[in-house]
């Protein structure tokens, strides 16, 4: 499954570098993260990682094949 994540602000590289398995681009004002999510836990996982982190999500989506 691929997914994508869009938090609230520019995440410096920093940040980023707290989500090794997925790419991230910015973009209006938002840092989108991407890539594949192996099953829920992961999901889970990486939802926890952003609020842990102070991140505000904005949306999440399941992205096609």
């Amino acid at each position: 499954m691929r997914y994508e994540i869009r938090v609230d602000g520019h995440m410096s590289e920093t940040l980023s570098k707290a989500f090794p398995e997925l790419e991230h681009v910015v973009m209006a004002g938002q840092t989108v993260l991407f890539g594949q999510v192996v099953d829920e836990a992961h999901l889970y996982g990486l939802l926890a990682r952003c609020q842990s982190l102070g991140l505000r999500v904005v949306e999440m989506r399941q992205l096609p094949e």
